[in-house]
């Protein structure tokens, strides 16, 4: 990884994100990309423009013009920020600004990027429901490239937890933690949760002699019980800093009806979470 695009929108999550941003890239020897997008929806998608547009309201046009310089100016200050950490933590970096849909334009700028880094939620936060912003949940669907997604908070991981049951997106989120376990020194656990037609012994040995091939110290764990709520519960006894799980393995009606086992631990963990694809 040596690529980091971190989504920058001056919100408390979003600087947590640049501070695991700032702490990969610096063991990682990475040049990280600060993002921030001026959005669309908050210029053209407001019910003042709805109703100054079908009224012929000219002033709506200065007011527009205004709303955009003034979001151009807030991002060029967050933006400017990002720098000054950058030169501070002695890492390369450089910044974008494009205006769109903020998930649209995240997802396009992570084409030239290894992974994508943002909050669990974002400034606008306090209008939002549940616990996983929508546009972190858009990126996490849609984005081409490995995310991180971000707690409120920052800590540096030094345990940290792969779910793995074999299928081929857990074993891109096996990669990923072996590539990143590898070149951080960390030990990694791997824990499988005991389903219908799974051997649990073949699945942790292909994992153990996957990771062991990288030198990295494993140690597995076998759960029983639906596999999303006992993900949740290990990473909420504390003892793990850091989950690696495949991204959406399913269509998005499929999700809807059956449920998502990466939905549900992105909404109810408060730890890292990195979606491999």
């Amino acid at each position: 990884m040596k690529r980091i695009l971190v989504a920058l929108d001056g919100s408390q999550h979003a600087a947590a994100a640049l501070d695991y941003t700032l702490w990969l890239a610096g063991r990682l020897q990475a040049g990280v990309v600060g993002l921030h997008v001026v959005d669309i929806v908050s210029i053209e998608g407001s019910f003042l423009h709805d109703v100054s547009g079908s009224l012929g309201f000219e002033p709506y046009l200065d007011f527009s013009s205004k709303m955009r310089d003034a979001l151009q100016e807030r991002g060029r200050v967050i933006l400017e920020l990002f720098e000054k950490r950058c030169r501070e933590a002695g890492i390369t970096s450089s910044t974008a600004m494009p205006i769109g849909v903020v998930a649209n334009e995240i997802c396009d700028q992570a084409r030239t990027a290894d992974v994508i880094v943002l909050g669990h939620r974002g400034i606008n936060e306090r209008f939002s429901t549940g616990l996983l912003g929508s546009t972190t949940e858009s990126v996490a669907r849609k984005a081409p490239r490995p995310v991180l997604v971000s707690p409120q908070t920052f800590a540096p991981s030094t345990r940290p937890l792969l779910a793995y049951d074999g299928s081929q997106r857990a074993s891109a989120a096996l990669h990923a933690a072996a590539d990143l376990a590898s070149a951080l020194g960390l030990p990694l656990t791997v824990v499988h949760v005991e389903r219908a037609g799974s051997d649990p012994d073949v699945v942790l040995a292909e994992a153990r002699q996957y990771l062991e091939s990288y030198g990295v110290a494993v140690q597995t764990r076998r759960l029983t019980g639906p596999p999303h709520q006992r993900i949740v519960d290990v990473m909420h006894d504390g003892e793990y800093d850091l989950l690696f799980i495949g991204a959406y393995g399913h269509s998005r009606i499929i999700e809807m009806v059956l449920g998502s086992t990466t939905e549900f631990v992105l909404r109810n963990t408060l730890r890292p979470v990195f979606l491999a694809r």
